[in-house]
């Protein structure tokens, strides 16, 4: 049996964008365990992956001494892969897969660590990146293109989120999703993903008035309590879901009628359960977040800055003006 290994750094919208290419790659090699190691802050999304049997954590991007790297080392030596696939571009990564010893190693040229590849893979960051993900099947010979974004949502998450529709007396009537919040890291690292609540309730309150039978749920992650505390104190009628895992919230998502949020995690998953969606982007660029479908719509502040995109132009992609 062939046993690949594949380093992907980054959160969990960084691994949903990956699924296409460890799909894929599944597909090609059918009798093959593939493996990942992903930073601990992701690892939850492998719960609606089913091309990966092994899930290892490393923190990329902590200050690790000689004996973390010598540990993840040993690791994946123990293992004897095969074939490895990274999306890490550090020197330190590709001299790290270097020592392994694994015979086929697979990233991008023209990083600091193509010295150290057997298969590099030319990296063109002007598309979407799932599908630039993708280009790196190119070192194992797969030249189709990527297929789109999709996960599997485990029975026992749907079955949770049907009761929760319940709870909340939504199952009936459908409901629009909002999730306003925005990691930690990309707070303290100062990228502008936070939509202000004061244009939150704006949208909010144009819905509630033109679709009255329509409810409007909110999801609350464990970093965002305060922002949907201070939103609920001016939208009282809002509905809470707390869904405690990606495969919740995958669910919870996939039944919404819309869903409206920032660059995020959760658009990547309301992508990959084909949720009409209307997504705000502030500093980043739609273009390489969003496939190009109808389905999914990106707004683009011209200034860089969220707090720029009025709620009116929001509400012009609701109803369709």
């Amino acid at each position: 049996m062939m046993r690949i290994l594949a380093l992907v750094p980054g959160g969990i919208g960084d691994q949903i964008l990956f699924f296409p290419t460890l799909d894929h790659l599944k597909q090609s090699y059918p009798d093959a365990q593939i493996d990942v190691i992903v930073e601990p802050r992701a690892k939850g999304a492998y719960r609606v992956c089913k091309s990966v049997k092994e899930v290892l954590t490393y923190n990329f991007k902590d200050r690790n001494a000689m004996a973390d790297w010598g540990n993840l080392l040993g690791v994946i030596r123990d293992r004897e892969y095969e074939a490895v696939i990274s999306l890490g571009q550090r020197w330190s990564v590709g001299l790290l897969l270097w020592l392994t010893g694994i015979p086929k190693r697979v990233g991008y040229a023209g990083s600091n660590n193509t010295l150290f590849l057997t298969n590099p893979v030319p990296l063109k960051t002007e598309q979407y990146a799932a599908e630039m993900y993708h280009d790196l099947l190119q070192g194992f010979d797969i030249k189709n293109p990527s297929p789109p974004v999709a996960i599997n949502v485990p029975k026992q998450d749907i079955q949770w989120a049907e009761a929760e529709q319940q709870r909340l007396g939504i199952k009936e009537s459908g409901y629009i999703l909002i999730h306003g919040g925005s990691s930690q890291l990309a707070v303290s690292k100062g990228i502008d993903k936070i939509y202000p609540i004061g244009n939150w309730q704006k949208i909010i309150e144009d819905c509630q008035q033109r679709q009255p039978n329509l409810p409007v749920v909110v999801v609350q992650g464990p970093e965002d309590a305060g922002f949907v505390t201070e939103l609920i104190k001016l939208c009282p009628k809002v509905k809470v879901t707390s869904p405690d895992d990606v495969g919740k919230l995958a669910a919870t998502i996939a039944a919404a009628n819309l869903m409206m949020c920032t660059d995020s995690a959760p658009m990547h998953l309301a992508v990959a359960v084909q949720t009409y969606t209307i997504a705000l982007f502030g500093p980043t660029d739609p273009e390489k977040l969003l496939p190009h479908s109808d389905r999914f719509l990106g707004i683009k502040s011209a200034t860089g800055k969220m707090a720029d995109i009025s709620p009116e132009d929001v509400l012009k992609k609701v109803w369709g003006g």
